[in-house]
């Protein structure tokens, strides 16, 4: 038993990157380093176990009362204020862990998916946070540039203790005995001035195709816009709908709220659901306007948030309910098991004569996104309930098979802007792929940058990079960070 049911009824800015801006070199000479996730490092580099890199301090809060740091995957170590989502507060602070500038702060729990962070602004965290002092001189940067990387990720996962995935730990004495690569101190300093300028090239590039990505997508909605309301015979008889907002429509379509052609919110998981209970997860940061930004996450109910509750079938559509300007919003035409998404949206399962692909698109279309936005209460967090959505007015083709010619001419008219926006994501994940790769070759000494001169930095938007968070910080961006509930 799940417990799962609970159902009612390089280049100049915005350019590609230049081809052999870098070309990736390796050292004149190795050694092994005896370690099968990091293999030979360069010979004049040593290997020391972490203790000898960091210690662990207990250094307590008496009060409570300073900064509360909070953790997140994606942003690192922020002010708790900058978390959007729901956490238990505590009555009182007093106890919690005291952090300093450049230490390293892990999350025991989720250590072996690469929750480290870098202290940039004093503080207290969690006391089921270990916080690690630099032992000795270090560039912190490079380390948690290390300590967060996909490659050194295997050996964090063998350390971690605990039965089932959700409920692993990696316990200070294990972390200790980790042995990691130790560079010169300046050596370190050039490999993350390198990762950092690198970043801000590819986050340039990057950013450039997600304006062309918005760019086609209003060229699509305005295609499925005109579909939707006024159907696809030009000699059609018009009648007014009375939705102001939609305007003639033709004279043999049904007007009705939207809750009379779905259901809302049918089914979510249950508070008993077994703790490793697996599923894919879609929160707001990965869906986009009729697609998906980012692939699920695959998560255990133990370890998710407590918004991942609505279960999602074939056919059904989301809309998000929070910050709404995001617009992000979806149908699921997979048979994908065990997908679940965010209380953030609403789930729209179609009645049996409502063509479920044609609600989609009704929904991702111009005038009623622009609708749910205008009704939305609030300034810096927009939301609208969903019985408000379900009490819009909208007109629909009678019939199904109606439904069903409109959604072909859409498909047969958008066609090539799909096609465009999935070569330019494409090209998207190419470039995070690049990323990574250029993280993962540098810190483990794979290619050699100690020569390449980089030009003096240019003026660039604090977005552009947070740290480690560096050749992370345009994919999280667009696959989630400023799209998180």
């Amino acid at each position: 038993m799940t417990g799962r049911q609970a159902c009612a009824g390089g280049g100049e800015r915005g350019s590609p990157p230049q081809k052999n801006a870098w070309e990736p070199r390796p050292y004149p000479e190795y050694k092994d380093s005896k370690l099968p996730w990091l293999g030979k490092i360069p010979k004049h580099w040593e290997e020391k176990r972490a203790k000898y890199i960091f210690h662990a301090v207990e250094e307590r809060s008496i009060t409570g009362n300073e900064l509360r740091l909070a953790m997140s995957q994606k942003l690192g170590l922020v002010p708790h204020s900058e978390i959007k989502e729901h956490r238990l507060q505590s009555e009182s602070y007093a106890g919690a862990k005291l952090c300093r500038v450049n230490d390293i702060v892990m999350n025991r729990l989720k250590a072996h998916l690469g929750v480290f962070a870098i202290v940039r602004q004093p503080g207290i965290v969690s006391p089921d946070y270990t916080v690690f002092r630099p032992a000795q001189s270090i560039d912190p940067e490079y380390y948690e540039y290390l300590l967060k990387s996909p490659v050194f990720r295997p050996e964090l996962i063998r350390r971690a203790k605990g039965i089932i995935e959700g409920f692993w730990r990696l316990y200070t004495d294990d972390f200790y005995d980790v042995r990691l690569p130790v560079p010169a101190l300046d050596e370190q300093q050039r490999i993350v001035r390198f990762l950092q300028y690198q970043d801000r090239s590819l986050t340039q590039y990057i950013r450039a195709k997600r304006r062309l990505i918005e760019l086609l997508n209003e060229q699509k909605q305005a295609i499925i816009s005109r579909a939707v309301t006024q159907g696809i015979d030009p000699n059609v008889r018009l009648k007014p709908s009375g939705i102001e907002w939609v305007g003639d429509v033709p004279e043999h379509w049904v007007i009705k709220p939207l809750k009379h052609w779905v259901a809302i919110n049918k089914c979510a998981l249950s508070e008993k659901t077994q703790p490793d209970y697996s599923f894919n997860y879609l929160d707001i940061g990965s869906v986009g306007t009729g697609f998906l930004i980012k692939t699920p996450e695959k998560l255990y109910f133990s370890d998710a948030p407590s918004r991942a509750r609505r279960i999602l079938k074939k056919g059904d559509s989301i809309i998000s309910t929070v910050r709404t300007y995001l617009k992000a919003i979806y149908f699921v035409d997979s048979i994908e098991d065990n997908l679940i998404a965010s209380t953030g949206f609403a789930v729209l399962s179609p009645k049996e004569n409502v063509y479920p692909e044609y609600l989609g698109y009704l929904i991702q279309s111009s005038v009623f996104i622009d609708q749910v936005t205008a009704n939305s209460v609030g300034i810096a967090y927009p939301a609208i309930a969903e019985t408000k959505i379900g009490s819009f007015n909208i007109a629909l083709p009678p019939n199904k098979e109606e439904q069903e010619m409109i959604l072909h001419e859409i498909k047969v008219k958008t066609a090539s802007i799909d096609l465009s926006i999935s070569h330019t994501q494409q090209e998207i994940d190419l470039i995070n792929e690049y990323r990574t790769r250029i993280i993962s070759d540098v810190i483990t000494g794979k290619a050699d940058i100690r020569e390449i001169k980089l030009p003096a930095p240019e003026p660039f938007d604090e977005r552009d990079i947070r740290g480690v968070n560096g050749l992370n910080t345009l994919s999280n961006e667009y696959n989630g960070v400023k799209r998180e509930e």
